[in-house]
């Protein structure tokens, strides 16, 4: 790699690392106050219980399960997606693959909070680890988030190091002192050695086959939480692989999204280009397809079937959910189908558009996943208040969302301003092949 390629890619990605402008703290500050009104809805349900949210006695969840599946599902797909790209080396993959990693470890770190909410007595939660069941999904779900946690951290470590190495060395960057000895602890002494590349490059094959395979297996335990459930509509062999293509259809749509927000904020157009957005675009198009069909196959055999309690659930789908119904299944999946089909309409912001739709659609097909199950109880409680036996979200709710939300901002504009958020490794190593591949051709 040459000297001058390098200069310039510190120039480029790493203006946000040496300076803070002021729109970035008026942008922080905002998500800041969204953060601490969640904080403050927070101490209002402990105060006064879980009445004052919308769940009862037939919705024991709510958006916070919601919630909660949608953050560990982009996580899983952030997962799949780095993982993949950087398994099959990917030519195009250098600056979107650490977003992907990002997706991962953040919202790993966001989506367990939900159940927390969701838990009525937190003082037990000790007892899921000091006495566990095996017996219990929800304890298998536990096993495989702390083991997804552990091995989305180390995979992004691993592929930090390099950069982290890259600024400790760099001459010419005017950063703060502790960011320099930051920089140093973390680099781990690398060097770029034939030996310490050679580890590193093993390192990163090993934990990318294997988060692949963890987030592949701890979305369907997260998905037969429901599939073992004897639930009207919930108990589904289908569960698992439809919440898997679930997870990367939200997840990529999320991808598509901060390559727009970064790529504009930082001034990255040299580096994600349209190309990437429609090879994304293409995989979101795929996934759509995909998820459709799994989508049609499950409400097909409940409605087929004819089993009385699934019959009723799907009629409360076709007439008070229908507008969710419609957004999440027919909107949510055809708009991207639609845009990605039309060369002609494949342009930054279509694709962008087609994002945004896909990841609110993916939400709300969660919601319309559980509410309006457990509004269809198999005893249903007689003479009880109407109120009661339908859930509605309370702004307890949604400031904890809004809070989850911001808390994603914040954490995404922080890790921006201690490492690069496109990786100058990875382009390093793409400009070396583009370099490197004409003298093949002409040996070979």
């Amino acid at each position: 790699m040459s000297r001058t390629n390098r200069e310039t890619f510190l120039r480029d990605l790493t203006p946000e690392i040496e300076k803070t402008g002021r729109s970035w703290y008026v942008v922080f500050a905002l998500l800041l106050l969204v953060f601490i009104a969640g904080i403050c809805g927070l101490i209002h349900q402990v105060d006064k219980g879980h009445i004052v949210t919308g769940m009862r006695d037939n919705v024991v969840w709510g958006v916070y399960i919601v919630n909660f599946i949608f953050f560990m599902g982009l996580s899983y797909a952030g997962a799949l997606v780095s993982g993949t790209l950087h398994l099959f080396k990917t030519s195009w993959r250098a600056p979107v693959i650490r977003l992907a990693e990002l997706i991962t470890v953040i919202s790993l770190a966001i989506g367990p909070f939900f159940i927390f909410f969701c838990v009525g007595r937190l003082e037990r939660i000790p007892y899921i680890l000091a006495f566990p069941r095996i017996q219990s999904p929800i304890v298998w779900d536990v096993i495989a988030i702390m083991t997804d946690v552990f091995g989305a951290a180390i995979f992004l470590f691993v592929s930090f190091i390099e950069d982290f190495a890259i600024l400790r060395d760099a001459e010419n960057l005017q950063i703060a002192p502790w960011k320099k000895k930051m920089f140093r602890i973390l680099s781990l002494g690398y060097t770029g050695t034939p030996k310490q590349k050679k580890i590193l490059t093993f390192s990163r094959n090993v934990m990318a086959a294997m988060i692949i395979a963890i987030a592949i297996i701890v979305y369907s335990v997260l998905a037969w939480i429901f599939g073992v459930t004897l639930q009207p509509g919930w108990h589904s062999t289908i569960f698992g692989p439809y919440f898997v293509i679930a997870a990367v259809f939200s997840g990529v749509g999320l991808l598509i999204i901060l390559m727009a927000i970064f790529r504009k904020i930082y001034h990255l157009e040299k580096y994600i280009t349209l190309k990437h957005f429609v090879n994304l675009g293409i995989v979101l198009f795929v996934i759509a397809a995909f998820f459709g069909y799994f989508t049609f196959s499950d409400y097909l055999t409940k409605w087929y079937g004819s089993v009385k309690m699934d019959k009723i659930l799907i009629d409360k789908l076709f007439t008070e959910f229908r507008t969710y119904f419609i957004f999440a299944n027919y909107i949510g999946i055809l708009t991207p189908i639609i845009i990605i089909a039309i060369p002609r309409l494949r342009t930054i912001r279509n694709i962008t558009i087609a994002a945004v739709i896909a990841l609110l659609a993916l939400w709300v097909n969660r919601y319309i996943i559980i509410v309006p199950t457990l509004e269809t109880p198999f005893l249903p409680i007689q003479d009880t208040r109407h109120d009661w036996l339908f859930y509605s979200p309370t702004w307890v709710e949604w400031s904890l969302t809004a809070a989850g939300v911001a808390v994603f901002g914040m954490l995404f504009m922080i890790i921006s301003k201690l490492a690069p958020i496109v990786s100058i490794s990875e382009l390093e190593e793409a400009d070396e092949k583009l370099v490197n591949e004409p003298v093949k051709t002409r040996e070979s």
